[in-house]
């Protein structure tokens, strides 16, 4: 017995679909398609959960050291002259040295997190800003279900589509 469903499609093709449907699914928190799509969206949804969920609070916070530019007040870098050892003269950016709090994965997190983006696409919102769903998934969807063992989502029906009668569902994070 197959793992998945066909869906009538080739296997790059038939990922690609779910690729797509899974990372609408965790972008918008609902989507509309057939039952049979929606059946197997579905599965892999509620597993990237699960792995999400049970890697929730595995991290820990180090504080890293950043150098970063100085800034006049209209947001521009200040520049300082140096000179070089054969006696020429060039400008660089002013920098200081801060220490920012950062959180670290723990290694079975980030091969949850790794897991997780072989299903889910990056992509660009409306001003430009690449938005990656795996940071979504771990950071704001699984603290959610923290509690919960499973039934993440549900499947609601809406009848035949027009034009083929396939039966139409809406899946959606409960």
């Amino acid at each position: 017995m197959p793992e998945q469903r066909k869906l009538g499609r080739a296997t790059d093709q038939r990922k690609a679909m779910l690729k797509g449907l899974v990372t609408s699914l965790f972008e918008n928190g609902r989507i509309e398609t057939t039952e049979a799509r929606a059946k197997e969206v579905k599965n892999i949804a509620e597993s990237l959960i699960t792995i999400a969920v049970k890697e929730v609070d595995n991290f820990t916070s180090k504080p890293v050291k950043i150098s970063v530019a100085k800034l006049d007040s209209e947001g521009k870098k200040l520049k300082k002259t140096v000179t070089s050892k054969n006696g020429r003269k060039y400008e660089v950016v002013d920098r200081e040295i801060k220490t920012d709090m950062v959180t670290v994965d723990s290694p079975s997190r980030l091969h949850a997190r790794k897991k997780a983006m072989s299903w889910l696409y990056r992509f660009k919102d409306a001003n430009g800003k690449n938005l990656n769903i795996a940071d979504k998934l771990f950071d704001e969807i699984a603290p959610k279900y923290k509690g919960k063992n499973g039934g993440y989502t549900r499947i609601y029906k809406l009848g035949p589509r027009r034009g083929d009668a396939a039966e139409v569902v809406i899946l959606e994070l409960i």
